[in-house]
């Protein structure tokens, strides 16, 4: 079986790991905790990092922090993970959503404007499966309306946006340094990786403590078993720390990795009819962190029906998110109930990625290309046959 997603763990990370459990730091706190966090908001622009346990854990403390009144409403794409819209719910606030572009496949800004009500008070961008946000729009609404903007950069690490690139002095930022907080992930599929893990970014010195704060139980700094608020306990080891930390040096190999392997899709199957790949946007830099292909609105087949003929050929594949608004859990909340987004009902449905590794060679690029263009050139007498 060919995977979807394999990381590639090198001498140094080893030696770093082999380093911390020496050492005997292996819990939350030791000098690779220390340099992880310093390093990755350095690399990012930020002035503060704080390490987490995952992804959703950064995404609940961050609008935690935020300390938004009960009921406010934040605005997020519905195509995104669960983790996006629990995040808001478990804070006691109201999720509202907006379609996804059909160009870059992340959150439609131009609908955002439209969703801002009395109630709004924070946007949270996400940016999706390597591609950034068209952020210079919401920055400006978010200044406009005087929201709050938490930058889910969980699939971008190291994308960078044109800032302003509708103006005569647009400028490169990396993704990640955006907004009152951005929050990053550094699960086992993510280009870089402490198997799981998350990191907070944020330029505010109150921001920061609070989320250290909060991360730690909320333990009083002179009074340790004395609380006056309720935290989470989601701190980051220092073993997972040093696994992470030698990796922003490679971060560029890394990426230029993905970005090939996707470029190599992109030619092996531009001929084959009915498929299509997430464009890049001039005001962006892609880090291409998934392989994903969308099939044609009219192709007879959906995207589960082509992934079950490729894991049959031993291609494993995985499916595109399912929105918000068709989560049977929300449902059952009465949320977004009635709400319509075919774009990302198109995404869900028609869309997968294909295994781009680090470790994958070129003739399983070409296996994979080739299975996948049988599959979806195949006459419908042998479409439930894999090559």
């Amino acid at each position: 079986m060919i995977p979807v997603c394999e990381p590639v763990i090198t001498e140094a990370e080893i030696a770093a790991v082999n380093d911390c459990l020496r050492t005997g730091w292996i819990s939350s706190a030791g000098k690779y905790l220390d340099a992880f966090e310093q390093k990755w908001a350095a690399f990012c622009g930020r002035r503060h990092g704080i390490a987490m346990t995952n992804g959703t854990a950064t995404l609940e403390v961050a609008l935690a922090a935020l300390q938004l009144p009960p009921g406010s409403e934040v605005i997020l794409p519905t195509f995104t993970i669960v983790s996006c819209a629990t995040a808001i719910v478990f804070n006691g606030l109201k999720p509202v959503l907006v379609d996804s572009d059909p160009r870059s496949w992340g959150m439609d800004v131009s609908q955002v404007a439209h969703k801002i009500t009395p109630r709004t008070q924070a946007i949270l961008v996400v940016h999706i499966y390597g591609h950034p946000v068209d952020m210079t729009p919401l920055l400006r609404l978010a200044a406009q309306h005087g929201l709050a903007i938490v930058e889910d950069a969980a699939e971008v690490h190291g994308a960078e946006y044109l800032c302003d690139h509708d103006t005569a002095q647009p400028v490169w930022r990396r993704c990640g340094g955006f907004g009152e907080l951005s929050s990053f992930s550094f699960y086992a599929n993510k280009l870089i990786t402490t198997g799981e893990g998350g990191m907070l970014l944020t330029d505010d010195d109150a921001l920061a403590s609070r989320c250290r704060s909060m991360r730690n139980l909320c333990f009083q700094p002179q009074r340790r078993f004395f609380h006056e608020e309720l935290g989470w306990n989601c701190r980051m080891t220092n073993l997972q720390a040093a696994l992470g930390v030698s990796q922003i040096d490679r971060l560029a190999e890394i990426v230029a990795t993905k970005r090939s392997i996707v470029a190599t899709y992109r030619q092996l199957l531009a001929d084959v009819p009915g498929l299509s790949f997430q464009l890049e946007e001039p005001w962006a830099r892609s880090v291409a962190w998934v392989a994903g292909v969308l099939l044609d609105e009219d192709h007879p087949l959906s995207a589960s029906e082509v992934m079950a003929q490729m894991k049959a050929a031993g291609i494993e594949t995985r499916p595109f998110f399912l929105g918000m608004h068709e989560q049977p859990v929300f449902q059952r909340e009465g949320l977004f109930l009635g709400d319509r987004f075919p774009v990302a009902e198109r995404l869900a449905r028609k869309g997968f990625y294909l295994p781009n590794g680090l470790g994958l060679q070129p003739e399983q690029i070409e296996h994979v290309a080739r299975t996948l263009a049988g599959i979806v050139t195949a006459p419908a007498s042998r479409r439930n046959t894999p090559e």
